[in-house]
């Protein structure tokens, strides 16, 4: 039973149902982002690389030949001991072209240096494959200190291109007024800084889950604004 809830616990924090909003303060943020992750989902096919795989919170989500996911050898990615490959932080241990897919899920921003990492990624692809990246666009600082970038729609494909990528498809994620929604739930949970698991549920399920449906409720009912919005997604094709 422990097991069972702690399984539904961990799910709804990366792809909430409904009622996820009572238990996961970044509700809006994460339903948004696995909505668009999975519906790039089926256009991934063949081999599959998660660069900066974490707990490979999406790795279901993707029907393809084999998934292997890739993590920066330090201790605390060792000790999650989710990663099927670990790397020095600069070079792939992959060969050219071994992969037809590549999924880049909120990594861009925490690299100091964004193209040499994204030319390695486009050496372990093969031409024509398929790069899946999502970036961030207004978040506050986190993972600090390793949080260094925040791109536009036209720095992020500027950046691509210049790495041998041509942008399939773009898409800017919660561009309504849901976004200050979240945004003002993010500010409280960071001066608040809620420590105890407790007391998080219970902020989340009193304060945050009413401000996070109310989010959907005037995201869906008022204009929406491109150019302000919470994270975006490209799919990239690898040119020769």
């Amino acid at each position: 039973m422990i097991r069972h809830l702690r399984r539904y616990y961990w799910q709804q924090q990366f792809q909430p149902g409904l009622l996820g909003a009572f238990v996961n303060p970044f509700f809006l943020a994460r339903r948004s982002l696995a909505k668009a992750v999975g519906s790039f989902a089926p256009m991934m096919t063949g081999s599959l690389l998660d660069v900066g795989c974490g707990s490979q919170p999406y790795r279901q989500l993707f029907q393809t030949g084999s998934y292997c996911g890739l993590e920066i050898d330090t201790a605390e990615a060792r000790s999650r001991g989710v990663a099927d490959v670990y790397y020095d932080g600069t070079t792939f241990p992959f060969d050219d072209q071994q992969f037809s897919a590549v999924l880049c899920n909120q990594v861009l921003e925490h690299v100091f240096t964004p193209d040499p990492f994204l030319r390695e990624i486009h050496r372990v692809t093969a031409v024509g494959g398929k790069l899946l990246l999502t970036v961030p666009f207004v978040w506050d600082e986190h993972e600090q200190p390793h949080d260094f970038a925040r791109y536009s729609s036209f720095g992020l494909k500027a950046l691509l291109e210049r790495n041998g990528f041509r942008v399939v498809k773009h898409r800017k994620l919660m561009d309504d007024s849901s976004v200050l929604f979240q945004l003002t739930i993010a500010y409280l949970y960071k001066v608040l800084q809620p420590r105890r698991a407790v007391t998080i549920l219970l902020l989340t399920a009193l304060v945050f889950a009413p401000l996070s449906l109310l989010g959907l409720f005037f995201g869906r009912l008022l204009p929406k604004n491109e150019d302000l919005f919470l994270d975006q997604i490209v799919l990239a094709e690898r040119q020769p």
